[in-house]
């Protein structure tokens, strides 16, 4: 068996022991599903992903959750399924036609009273959605294009307050972010978006490679410590 069949067959042994709930979850399995239908590239995150970033956002008692890159909206139905009842969820998505997908799922799972998808380049919503002075997000959830990680994260960070938490994800491109040849603007946003965390006063983090269904990859979690 090869390394990566191993990888997949492995989280397919997690998902099945784990989180056999969500793989009988009607909205769950009929976003990957219309996702797919609707052509959008086969980028969702895991199963075993989406329950962590839910578990993270109950672990926070999220009330506010701003998510970077909605795609099909299988990350959103995890996170807002997450959130307290008075909570809300504000995903941020580039393509039209992606939101498009999103929306309709996201209503499937009856969670349009709680969630809503913005379209648009994420760098431009942004400065329009600081300007609406919200509360400070509990939980920022980052997956849009690798190129620009460091200036979401800089808007993550003017947007959120102490203890709350941000996922970057996405941060070992198969191994290819340790790569000093590796020029890439994917691999240059990410580096960026690492050397901040790790020199930020306001910022304390860690990240984490891993191995599954979705190849080799990891995560940046990070803590707004002040």
């Amino acid at each position: 068996m090869s390394e990566s069949r191993l990888w997949q067959e492995v989280d397919y042994y997690l998902t099945a022991r784990l989180l056999s709930d969500a793989l009988g979850d009607d909205a769950l399995t009929a976003a990957l599903r219309d996702s797919e239908a609707a052509g959008l590239p086969p980028i969702a995150v895991s199963p075993t992903q989406g329950k962590l970033l839910q578990l993270l956002a109950r672990v926070q008692g999220a009330r506010h959750i701003l998510e970077i890159g909605t795609l099909g909206g299988y990350s959103t139905i995890w996170l807002g399924r997450a959130l307290l009842s008075d909570g809300r969820l504000i995903s941020l998505e580039y393509d039209p036609r992606h939101a498009e997908v999103a929306t309709r799922n996201i209503a499937r799972a009856g969670l349009d009273r709680q969630v809503e998808v913005r379209v648009g380049p994420a760098l431009e919503s942004l400065p329009l959605l600081a300007d609406e002075n919200p509360p400070p997000f509990d939980l920022v959830f980052i997956d849009a294009d690798k190129a620009n990680n460091r200036h979401y994260l800089e808007w993550a960070l003017k947007l959120t307050g102490t203890g709350s938490l941000i996922v970057l994800d996405n941060v070992v491109r198969g191994g290819r972010v340790a790569d000093p040849d590796d020029t890439h603007p994917d691999v240059l946003g990410t580096r960026a978006a690492l050397d901040m965390i790790g020199s930020h006063p306001r910022l304390s983090g860690t990240a984490i490679q891993t191995v599954g269904a979705k190849g080799h990859d990891g995560f940046a979690l990070v803590r707004v410590v002040e």
